[in-house]
């Protein structure tokens, strides 16, 4: 301690002008920023990188669905006649088809119809999500079966993170509960490969106070509340766990949460 204090006794007292000078070029070194949990995060004038940000509502486009490589390879059997009814989706669907609908198998082209969904080609989309419907109210007992190869390409769809396409995904959702006999409740085990999107544009709506909007199928969140209801009362007593397991701000609309006392005969 004494050396040190003799030391500084002796040392020639720099001006203050030369120890601002060099603080700033130490402050002017450039700094270096590596990667964290390394040894390179010990060595001087470093800063540790940041984590990157994720966007978990950045579009992830598909590149190519198989429902396109069959229609640019003429295997598609249907084509677009007319403009489709964006106000009522059960009315007659503008396709044209090459054949007798209920003749083809669901097994095979079912599948290929709701892969077209995620198509990033609004005409191709067009034509897919018609074709689907289509099949689909023509014969809804042929949806049962052919369910579990349908769960893969709904979750592409879902995927994909656009809006549009994930209202006409689930938009062929409520179509094939509403028709299909028994369909609600073989859907819920698929809850976790299907409800994951629905969680996070549950609550994206638009606040219109006291207006009303008529158009309803075109904001995501209404949608998918509209589609959690019908999963809800068509999928039997284990629906609600499933869908409260999955998306965490849903309320039950078949079992209120709070109901009135009965009154008792006095």
């Amino acid at each position: 301690m004494c050396s040190k204090t003799n030391e500084r006794a002796t040392r020639i007292h720099e001006p203050g002008k030369v120890c601002r000078e060099l603080l700033y070029l130490r402050s002017k070194v450039p700094v270096r920023e590596v990667p964290a949990f390394t040894y390179q995060a010990l060595q001087p004038n470093t800063v540790v990188k940041p984590p990157p940000k994720i966007d978990i509502f950045k579009r992830k486009p598909v590149k190519e669905t198989v429902f396109k490589i069959y229609f640019n390879r003429g295997d598609i059997p249907c084509v677009m006649s007319g403009r489709s009814s964006k106000q009522d989706p059960t009315k007659e669907r503008p396709v044209k088809w090459h054949c007798v609908p209920e003749n083809l198998d669901y097994c095979y082209y079912l599948p290929i119809f709701v892969d077209g969904l995620a198509d990033m080609d609004y005409d191709t989309r067009l034509l897919a999500v018609n074709g689907a419907i289509d099949l689909i109210m023509r014969s809804p007992k042929k949806v049962l079966p052919v369910l579990p190869k349908l769960i893969l390409p709904l979750k592409r769809a879902f995927q994909t993170r656009d809006k549009r396409i994930i209202i006409s995904a689930l938009q062929v959702i409520q179509l094939m509960v509403r028709l299909g006999p028994c369909v609600g409740q073989a859907l819920v085990p698929f809850y976790r490969q299907l409800l994951a999107v629905c969680n996070l544009y549950k609550n994206i709506n638009v606040n219109l106070g006291e207006g009303i909007d008529p158009d309803r199928n075109c904001r995501i969140g209404d949608v998918i509340e509209d589609t959690l209801k019908l999963l809800e009362y068509c999928g039997g007593p284990n629906a609600f766990i499933n869908i409260k397991y999955m998306v965490p701000t849903y309320e039950s609309s078949v079992f209120p949460k709070c109901e009135a006392p009965v009154p008792r005969d006095l």
